[in-house]
């Protein structure tokens, strides 16, 4: 990450502080990734350096740090362990959003709050096997049924992330009475709620994101945390930038692994290293580029974000940067592989690890087509 983008000292103390933090899980990222186990230890550091309770409001005691704040450490810390920052940016940008403001009964935002400040951990509960990705709309298969004065809540949700340590989940159910999708506030203890571990994927392999199973979970009626009016896309909301963060620090790393290879390696029929073959420099110089434009878009975005009056002029901007900069990870790492050749297929070659955790950010929301089809819908109603 180039500096420039470095604004304040205590931007600076955070990014010194993570960045020994993602050193040192740099060192067993492959052994999580390689037996897909979730890396608890990396999450209780984390922990316990304060960083899960950054995006806390500064009402309840939080810094509050900005979306510009966030997405300058998750970059860092994916540099060194991408499922990692991954798992704990739903967590970060769960309680960033809430904190701009939110619908939610006071008493049970400020328990909350003052949870994560101790370290408690959150994140959403909203894909199902039979709806695909929340974001397109469909209804999901969890229900809520009100009863004796509270809530009675069945199903499954797939894809839940940092399953393993999460203290509270965000499940999305629907109500019949209401016709309306229901948010439910669900500690990890509620009699009914288990983690059944089916996550076994190529990519993003120690990110836990096991199914979470719901038999007749009953809640406390102020559980019922938000309704849904409509599609969650409706709504701005900059912090899942922190998504493209981190595939911007996996391709940063990916970067600075091939210019190593490529000033070190030196085949015998060479008389230097292969930094000096031009199509070695041409691949690097284009990675510096589609690095440099990510980087910029993605920054000069946030800045507009966390300004509120610049924010409501935002229209297709936060979609286009998570297209821009995943695609973008996604080349960077191909061109780092070329540069590398065949070695970095091996298993033991971190790129090859790289390669398979950028292509899971073409299914994070919001989708391609989607940010496609929205850029086309803002421009012909123009």
């Amino acid at each position: 990450m180039c500096s420039i983008f470095v604004k304040t000292e205590r931007q600076q103390e955070w990014l010194d502080k993570i960045g020994k933090l993602a050193d040192e899980f740099e060192k067993t990222a492959a052994y999580y990734d390689e037996h897909a186990q979730f890396p608890a230890e990396h999450i209780q550091k984390l922990r316990d350096s304060g960083y899960t309770a950054l995006t806390v409001g500064k009402d309840y005691g939080g810094e509050g740090i900005s979306l510009y704040d966030m997405l300058l450490f998750q970059e860092r810390l994916a540099k060194g362990d991408g499922p990692t920052a991954l798992s704990i940016g739903w967590h970060l940008s769960v309680m960033g959003e809430l904190a701009e403001g939110n619908s939610w009964d006071r008493d049970v935002f400020s328990s909350l709050s003052h949870e994560a400040l101790k370290g408690a951990l959150i994140n959403r509960a909203a894909s199902e096997a039979q709806t695909g990705s929340p974001t397109r709309g469909g209804r999901p298969g969890t229900h809520a049924v009100k009863k004796n004065g509270g809530w009675i809540v069945n199903g499954r949700k797939t894809f839940t992330t940092m399953s393993p340590v999460l203290d509270y989940f965000l499940v999305t159910a629907w109500i019949e009475e209401k016709q309306m999708i229901g948010v439910f506030l669900i500690h990890k203890d509620a009699e009914g709620l288990a983690i059944e571990e089916t996550w076994d994927m190529a990519a993003m392999r120690g990110t836990g994101s096991h199914d979470l199973v719901l038999t007749d979970v009953r809640l406390d009626e102020s559980m019922l945390v938000e309704l849904l009016a409509g599609k969650r896309t409706d709504k701005i909301n900059g912090w899942l930038l922190h998504i493209p963060a981190v595939y911007l620090g996996i391709a940063q790393a990916a970067r600075d692994y091939a210019v190593q290879f490529a000033k070190d390696y030196q085949p015998n029929s060479l008389k230097g290293p292969i930094k000096e073959v031009p199509a070695v420099q041409r691949h690097i110089g284009e990675i510096d580029l589609e690095l440099m434009k990510a980087r910029h878009f993605m920054y000069h975005v946030a800045e507009l974000y966390d300004d509120p009056e610049r924010r409501a002029l935002l229209t297709g901007e936060l979609g286009a940067v998570k297209h821009t900069v995943t695609n973008t990870a996604i080349d960077v790492v191909d061109k780092a592989m070329r540069v590398v050749g065949a070695k970095s297929l091996a298993r033991t070659n971190p790129l090859q690890r790289f390669y398979r955790d950028v292509r899971a950010g073409l299914h994070n929301p919001p989708m391609d087509d989607a940010t496609i089809a929205k850029l086309a819908g803002i421009a012909f109603s123009e």
